[in-house]
């Protein structure tokens, strides 16, 4: 048995090579992380002050503006301060939340990109059943879902990681507590850790993308059906706003999780634009490419501006 002195605090090194920029950086994730919070709080605003946005669709773009607002609050905060030189330290405890929320808001995201995906497919697939079977009942039970699969892994791989002994060096190579930066610094045998960590995100994000691709091409066969232009470009309209979201959430993840040999730097760019600029695009996505939205923040830019001049 060996004697080990455990760390109570890992210590983030920030973004690879980028010593000098501290400044600059901190400038632009400000505003990046300013104008996320504003941006989904304003669409949440306008479907929650909109009776006729009150319809499943909506509902789901209202939680994943809920996602877009928390996901990047688990890592810009703290980035933000050591970027504005405080102290870069993280409790123990903190690392292993940071990872935890960072996989559960993470995962079930993703899992609502199905759902978004299949509310997408039986709302143009089939129409007229569409209100019957995207029921109140059924979109609860789907979001419900999302949320024990996001728990379940974040769950499993936080525990995994931190089951092991952390003893010597507490220097995380990244901005923040994530499986690849973490587990190298273990005392005892990580492999474990790595190959659990590398099959749970690979397998989710996969199964994820599968199912999204599924309902896509229901989708696409239905389209082409349409025998109307206009018919056929109100279908489509209302899928691009969702698939180019989709785009700018999976490329990240299957780039930073499935590379046989990881590189600091663009492992670190990569994931900024995971947790950073993806939810900030995700704002301008849907709040540019659908009329209904935008009518809605139209009312309310309007209803503020007479309060303000009252």
């Amino acid at each position: 048995m060996k004697n080990y002195t455990l760390l109570n605090e890992f210590i983030l090194l920030g973004i690879p090579q980028t010593q000098g920029l501290e400044t600059l950086l901190f400038v632009v994730f400000l505003f990046i992380y300013f104008f996320t919070l504003l941006g989904n709080l304003l669409i949440f605003t306008a479907i929650v002050s909109s009776p006729t946005l009150h319809t499943p669709m909506y509902f789901f773009l209202g939680l994943l503006s809920i996602f877009d607002m928390l996901f990047p609050s688990v890592t810009c905060p703290k980035m933000l301060l050591y970027l504005s030189g405080q102290s870069s330290a993280i409790s123990y405890k903190g690392c292993a939340a940071q990872l935890f929320f960072y996989h559960l808001l993470g995962s079930t995201e993703g899992c609502l990109y199905s759902v978004m995906a299949y509310d997408r497919y039986v709302a143009i697939c089939h129409p007229l059943r569409y209100m019957l079977i995207m029921r109140p009942g059924v979109c609860v039970s789907l979001v419900t879902t999302a949320c024990a699969v996001g728990c379940l892994h974040a769950t499993i791989l936080t525990s995994f990681t931190f089951q092991l002994v952390y003893c010597s060096s507490n220097q995380v190579d990244y901005f923040f507590c994530d499986l690849p930066a973490v587990l190298p610094l273990a005392c005892t045998d990580s492999k474990l850790a790595q190959k659990v960590g590398s099959i749970n995100v690979g397998f989710l994000a996969l199964m994820l993308l599968f199912s999204v691709c599924v309902s896509y091409a229901h989708i696409g066969i239905a389209i082409l059906r349409i025998r109307s232009a206009e018919g056929r470009q109100k279908a489509f309209s209302t899928c691009s706003a969702h698939l180019t979201a989709i785009l700018c959430a999976y490329g990240p993840v299957i780039i930073i999780y499935l590379q046989r040999t990881p590189n600091p730097l663009l492992g670190a760019v990569v994931q900024i634009l995971n947790n950073i600029v993806s939810p900030m695009l995700n704002s301008l996505i849907y709040s540019l490419r659908n009329k209904e939205v935008k009518r809605s923040l139209r009312r309310v830019f309007q209803s503020v501006m007479l309060h303000v001049h009252k």
